[in-house]
């Protein structure tokens, strides 16, 4: 049998078609039991969002899973971890602060608006069961029934200390006199110096914010006097060390009456001091050299006394060794 090729054409639109709707119709049969990749749920053929209103009621599950299998009786699981160190009731075993365990959690009362709660847990050491409560009066946790807390409390007014707790506890009525007496210092104490100085304040900000351009101005006007002063001073004090072969770090002193008063007085304290320092010097050389020069003295005049005698025995004994007996004149 031959084709046409009109009919060839034909057919094989024909089979393109019938193909792209078995694929169309196969992907809508595998979305209805493949799971959705935008919302990783699986939806089951028969849910219906109306009816059921989420997967868990579908189901018949709760969203806190296992932990809520007691929420019909007000009870919830929770992890509860031991606040303090107790023994348990039962087996009378130590049990450390900071273990966990699966606790009953529910509400057994309010304290004011505050609710109290109940923490049921079973001893890991033993079958036997412990219970402990929320004091919110108090800020603390008590042992209710299944164990005993470990009395590690300390009161520093038994040990010479001062309370930390309830203060104010045994503090008589208010005096209305002295809470009236009170505020109405705290008034006078507005009205004359609070007041006062706010005033005070806000007539300081309006006036340095009156004209903000003007007071720009003036300020840099200033800066720019100062910033000339301070130049000419450090090149007159650049030249000066230049040519006393000052060291560059070294910082002179400005140059106004009230230093040179002050410089002269401290050249005249030293002076004063250099003075008395040499006249001191000078006493105290005189005094150690007074008795040296009276004993030398005494000691020069003997001596001197000594060499005249013995020139003038000398020269005796030389003329008498020199003279002729008498008689033996030699007349040559």
């Amino acid at each position: 049998m031959t084709l046409s090729a009109a009919e060839h054409i034909s057919l094989t639109i024909c089979l393109t078609i019938s193909l792209e709707e078995v694929e169309v119709n196969e992907t809508l049969v595998n979305l209805e039991f493949v799971a959705v990749p935008g919302f990783n749920k699986y939806y089951p053929p028969d849910y219906d969002g109306e009816q059921h209103k989420s997967l868990n009621a579908y189901r018949g599950k709760h969203a806190l899973g296992d932990r809520a299998r007691k929420l019909d009786k007000g009870i919830l699981i929770t992890r509860f971890e031991l606040p303090f160190n107790i023994w348990c009731g039962t087996c009378n075993n130590h049990i450390g602060m900071g273990v966990r365990y699966n606790a009953e959690k529910k509400k057994v009362g309010s304290y004011y608006s505050t609710p109290i709660y109940s923490f049921r847990c079973k001893c890991h050491l033993c079958d036997g069961w412990f219970e402990i409560q929320t004091d919110p009066k108090n800020t603390r946790y008590v042992v209710v029934s299944g164990a005993r807390q470990k009395d590690e409390e300390w009161n520093p007014e038994e040990n010479g200390g001062f309370a930390i707790h309830d203060t104010e506890g045994n503090a008589g009525p208010a005096d209305p006199l002295a809470a009236l007496e009170k505020s109405t210092a705290a008034q006078n104490h507005v009205n004359k110096v609070q007041i006062p100085r706010l005033e005070s304040l806000q007539e300081a900000s309006d006036h340095y914010n009156s004209d903000p351009y003007a007071l720009s101005s003036l300020a840099r006007k200033r800066f720019r006097a100062e910033k000339k002063l301070d130049a000419t001073k450090r090149a007159v004090d650049d030249k000066l060390k230049g040519r006393y072969g000052l060291p560059e770090t070294l910082q002179l002193a400005a140059e106004d009456d009230g230093t040179k008063n002050e410089a002269r007085e401290q050249w005249k304290k030293g002076r004063r001091d250099f003075e008395a320092q040499s006249s001191i010097r000078r006493a105290r050389l005189y005094n150690s050299a007074a008795p040296a020069l009276s004993i030398s003295g005494r000691n020069g005049l003997s001596s001197l006394k000594a060499r005249i005698l013995g020139n003038t025995r000398r020269s005796n004994n030389v003329l008498e060794k020199g003279k002729p007996p008498d008689g033996q004149l030699d007349l040559k």
